[in-house]
């Protein structure tokens, strides 16, 4: 099986028809969000390396034609046309690593209509699961307030490959290091990891593991100790880090239980052990929520790691993303389904110091001083560059979060940046709109017309409605 294949069966459906009524003009595609995910208050974009390499080697193949064929049910000659399409449009996109919010394009994909319409399901799922999660990651650093965040989240993400990409995505957000041997290597990132209870178990008592894993280890070690008692255990990990002369580097990892409390008891008892520079490192179910408490309350933990929660996203695992036809042969398309409504035409945003970003067709000239969100990462089916590396994207991200308004920094009910649109990006929907109605019957035209008044009615200024 291929990635060719791997899509939505009415991506296919679809494509043969535009062939067989020879629809071949070039056609966008938008690839947004339409509402941030409940204690959002922005997403960091993620995603685009993978989508680029996909749509660079992009080419319908005969095992990918029979494929299409069994799944369809039709014999392979039916789906013929189909043999040899590659991608050979233009791609524009929000690079990796940049906060984004509602409404704003992160990719544009102009291409003949069927191979636009034949990579959509890669590119959702791609930009949407990466940009979740990243998101979910970035909202941890924040929580840490300066203190190191480490990805443990492998042996629960949906698949190997999703705990790939959660390490990656921890990198461009700022995370310490992982658990993830290969992504470690592949990255170029610290590879980070202790203990697990199983190994304390299988030795004698707690003394004689922390003694054997020092063996082992010569360096810094950490001393997972609530496998049986907190308190007991940490007494133990600091007798054996004193008898060895172990000190700086080293740490305890605290995996259960109230976390404050045990953090503060444990800094005690290893201060009291003259062991003030032994680190505490919390884990166990952790994610920004969990971090934001025990940093507001002043808990003595020196690095968090989190796992399962973050590398699913577990409170919003998925983006009300769409991609969707916005031009097609050179004429502004757009769809008008209630709670549905799509703006038509090539977008930019700009964005300024201080000021709510601006959703703006793309040939629009940009105010000054401006940054332009979107630029062109392919054209003619061929990256326009080298790969970016995921350091470039934390560049990036670091920047744009130096600049996010407090409110939607906030762990509890942060408050989003909602963009605006500009004035010819309204009139051009405005004339689309117009002019679809004009085709639909008059009942329909009524109904339409209602739908947003009422709509229009809820709204305040011009922030942008749901698309």
């Amino acid at each position: 099986m291929s990635d060719v294949t791997t899509t939505d069966l009415y991506e296919v459906t679809m494509s043969m028809s535009y062939l067989r009524e020879g629809m071949g003009a070039p056609a966008t595609f938008s690839l947004f969000v339409r509402d941030l995910p409940p204690d959002r208050g922005f997403l960091v974009a993620a995603g685009l390396e993978p989508a680029l390499d996909f749509l660079a080697g992009y080419r319908v193949e005969q095992e990918d034609v029979e494929e299409f064929a069994d799944a369809l049910h039709r014999p392979v000659a039916d789906l013929e046309p189909l043999l040899g399409l590659s991608f050979e449009g233009e791609v524009r996109a929000v690079p990796e690593g940049r906060v984004v919010f509602a409404g704003e394009p992160l990719l544009e994909v102009t291409a003949p209509l069927p191979q636009a319409q034949l990579v959509e399901t890669y590119l959702l799922n791609q930009l949407c699961h990466q940009t979740v999660v990243a998101s979910k990651a970035a909202r941890c650093v924040l929580a840490a307030a300066g203190r190191p965040v480490v990805d443990f989240s492998l042996r629960r993400t949906h698949g190997p490959w999703a705990g790939l990409q959660a390490a990656r995505l921890g990198a461009v957000v700022g995370f310490a290091g992982t658990s993830n041997v290969a992504a470690a290597t592949s990255l170029g990132v610290p590879a980070s990891g202790t203990m697990a209870h199983s190994y304390i178990e299988a030795f004698p008592g707690e003394e004689d593991a922390f003694r054997a894993f020092a063996r082992a280890h010569p360096g810094p070690v950490t001393f997972l100790v609530d496998t049986y008692d907190t308190e007991e255990g940490v007494r133990v990990a600091a007798r054996v880090l004193r008898d060895l002369g172990r000190g700086p580097g080293c740490a305890i990892r605290l995996d259960s239980g109230d976390l404050d409390a045990l953090a503060r008891r444990a800094r005690a008892l290893l201060d009291a052990a003259g062991l003030a520079d032994v680190g505490i490192v919390a884990s166990g179910g952790l994610d920004e929520f969990g971090v934001d408490r025990l940093v507001c309350a002043g808990a003595p933990i020196d690095v968090y790691a989190v796992g399962t929660r973050v590398g699913v996203a577990a409170d919003a695992p998925y983006l009300d993303a769409a991609y969707k036809l916005v031009e097609y042969d050179g004429r502004p398309m757009m769809k008008l389904s209630s709670a549905k409504v799509t703006a038509p035409g090539r977008k930019q945003v700009f964005r300024r110091p201080g000021q709510p970003d601006v959703i703006a067709l793309a040939a629009e000239e940009p105010p000054s001083p401006a940054q332009l969100l979107l630029g062109t990462v392919m054209r003619g089916g061929r990256r326009t560059g080298p790969p970016d590396h995921w350091r470039n994207a934390h560049q990036r991200f670091r920047a744009d979060l130096a600049d996010l308004p407090g409110p939607a920094r906030r762990i509890e009910n942060p408050e989003a940046v909602r963009p605006v649109r500009s004035d010819a990006l309204e009139r051009l929907t405005a004339s689309v709109r117009s002019g679809i109605e004009a085709r639909l019957p008059s009942r329909t035209r009524a109904a339409q017309r209602a739908r947003r008044g009422d709509r229009e009615g809820g709204e305040h200024g011009r922030s942008l409605p749901h698309q």
